[in-house]
């Protein structure tokens, strides 16, 4: 089989996750990289060894690359994607892939009548362990689900003299919503059912950040709380808990906690450096016995690297580059990408009125 040739824009997490990862797949071809810089373009290609872009036009319309991996700044993603993909290159895209809904459906639109492949890199339906916890669902052990609660408790944020950047800025994606809750609702649509309506609050701790030696201002979010209605596919309706943080010093880390009639689950890690490597997932019974769970061994990477990061995504790429070569529709996609922005619009948008938000579908 030729391998497709890849191209990768963003010389952040695309350097230091999507490059050894693609390097471990038999069906890539590492092309070259993009960065706007041309000031960096020497050095990155002196670094890495691999040719270099700083002209988009130039690489979009080179005729020899069959995909790209955006994982740029989020403000920039929609204007790349759409160029790219009127160029006839297949996608996969960082989240949140846009930073508007609206955005994610002209993206469809584009990729439908091209025919091209748009993964997005949601790397937990990827993790041998939620995956497992995905199969407990479906097989119905914990029978019907009452309630769900969702932590996930961050310290990556909390120092308060950590530069200010993009990150800090609500209109350029940043906030704590575009970081976890893209991630977070995402994994309950896969695990539980859409989405319904919410009742939210986000907030920003960190008023200020420094930059420059000066102190600029923070309008992104670094805190989300919200109460979310989710429907599973027998149209029942599920209450779920959901808080999200970025701020917080010796957080409790990632927690989904789900209590049915049959059972209860744990999803959970502590580990604030490495959001694959130290989770765990029990199963407690009627009678209350615990059981701890590892994943089955269809689950089971081929290998694992020191940054837990590479192996998930390294899975995505290979169901990314089936589904360009077999011409077929790719899960995760802009559909699961456009039903998680949804819900970062519809919790913005309760925070502000203070009202219960239907989410649209």
């Amino acid at each position: 089989m030729n391998k497709l040739n890849i191209a990768i824009a963003g010389t952040g997490f695309g350097r230091s996750v999507h490059l050894p990862a693609l390097k471990e797949s038999d069906k890539f071809f590492i092309n070259s990289f993009y960065h706007h810089n041309k000031s960096k373009k020497k050095e990155i290609e002196k670094d890495i060894g691999i040719k270099c872009y700083s002209d988009w036009n130039q690489l979009i319309m080179n005729k020899n690359i069959d995909g790209i991996i955006i994982a740029t700044p989020p403000h920039v993603r929609y204007k790349l994607s759409k160029e790219a993909l009127e160029n006839n290159k297949n996608l996969l895209l960082e989240k949140p892939v846009a930073l508007t809904s609206n955005e994610i459906e002209d993206l469809q639109r584009i990729a439908l009548r091209r025919n091209l492949s748009v993964c997005v890199d949601f790397e937990y339906r990827a993790v041998p362990l939620f995956m497992q916890a995905k199969n407990i669902i479906e097989q119905n052990n914990l029978g019907k689900i009452y309630f769900i609660k969702f932590d996930w408790i961050m310290s990556s944020r909390s120092d308060p003299k950590r530069e200010w950047n993009w990150y800090s800025l609500s209109d350029k994606g940043g906030g704590v919503i575009g970081a976890l809750g893209t991630h977070a609702f995402d994994i309950l649509h896969w695990f539980f059912g859409e989405s319904k309506k919410v009742s939210a609050h986000i907030s920003t701790a960190i008023a200020k950040r420094p930059k420059d030696n000066k102190m600029l201002e923070v309008t992104s979010e670094d805190i989300c709380l919200a109460n979310i209605q989710i429907i599973n596919h027998l149209n029942e309706s599920i209450p779920c808990q959901v808080s999200l943080s970025s701020v917080s010093r010796n957080g409790r880390g990632f927690s989904l906690e789900v209590y049915g009639s049959d059972g209860s689950l744990f999803l959970k890690s502590e580990n604030q450096k490495d959001y694959v490597h130290g989770f765990s997932l029990k199963y407690v019974d009627k009678l209350n016995k615990v059981t701890a769970i590892n994943a089955n061994k269809d689950f089971l990477f081929e290998k694992n690297w020191i940054d837990g990061r590479i192996a998930p995504v390294n899975r995505i790429h290979n169901w990314w580059a089936s589904s360009i070569i077999q011409k077929t529709p790719v899960i995760p996609g802009l559909s699961e990408g456009l039903d998680s922005q949804r819900v970062c619009e519809a919790i913005k948008d309760s925070s502000r009125s203070g009202l219960t938000v239907e989410i649209r579908q």
